[in-house]
């Protein structure tokens, strides 16, 4: 018996997404250690790296952020990535880089973002990223995932990041996005074509997606954000 009508669709939308995201493992090893940031975190230097950058205004949501840390340490996995998610999105306002930082294209680190309050899509997922590892979910099954995102019903299409939560490596990623508030499967995000993903470990390319990114061009500004983060505190 054929699935029904939405299941169908459901099915074909986990195969598109998913196939913008199995495909070759580019690059392994991106300087990230697998094991979770709470290991190194150190709260002391991130303060000092915050007042020295951004004041009192900085600190304040720093120690919102550490608050949401203690709170959600041991909860279940829907209320960690249900609540970093909103965190984010509620506290910071999308611009552009060149708007923040004067540079077309920069990934700030979490604490640049928070202190600002500011940020781009990658900026949004970096943060994300950070704070569920920092939680404790494994790296393994976190991926930052670079698409092209359709806007409205004009065919407009942008350079997006999200952040993808796996069950499982071969599972329909749930999505944590700023464009789209709430988190859904990728299968339901029809929104979005994958182009490439990458996490602590290494960058996948799907085989199909064709795109003038060079995902091997970005791990330069993904070290980049690393060094930074190990200098403010973060690892």
């Amino acid at each position: 018996m054929p699935p029904a009508p939405a299941q169908s669709v459901a099915l074909l939308g986990r195969r598109r997404f998913l196939a913008g995201l199995g495909g070759l493992l580019l690059v392994a090893g991106l300087g990230l250690s697998p094991r979770p940031l709470q290991a190194g975190i150190d709260r002391a230097r991130l303060r000092q790296s915050m007042q020295r950058l951004y004041g009192s205004n900085g600190l304040s949501i720093l120690e919102e952020w550490f608050a949401l840390l203690d709170r959600l340490a041991g909860a279940d996995l829907e209320s960690q990535l249900r609540d970093v998610n909103d965190f984010f999105n509620q506290r910071v306002r999308w611009l552009d880089d060149i708007e923040i930082w004067g540079q077309e294209d920069y990934w700030a680190t979490p604490l640049e973002t928070m202190g600002r309050r500011e940020g781009d899509c990658e900026d949004y997922s970096i943060a994300k990223y950070v704070t569920l590892k920092e939680l404790g979910v494994p790296g393994d099954q976190l991926r930052m995932i670079y698409v092209r995102a359709r806007l409205g019903r004009g065919g407009i299409t942008q350079a997006h990041m999200v952040v993808g939560y796996y069950a499982t490596p071969s599972a329909d990623p749930r999505i944590l996005d700023n464009l789209v508030k709430s988190i859904r499967p990728g299968s339901q995000r029809s929104d979005l074509d994958p182009v490439f993903s990458f996490n602590s470990s290494g960058l996948w390319t799907g085989s199909s997606t064709q795109s003038r990114a060079d995902p091997v061009a970005r791990l330069s500004r993904w070290r980049n954000a690393i060094s930074r983060m190990q200098e403010q505190g973060f690892i």
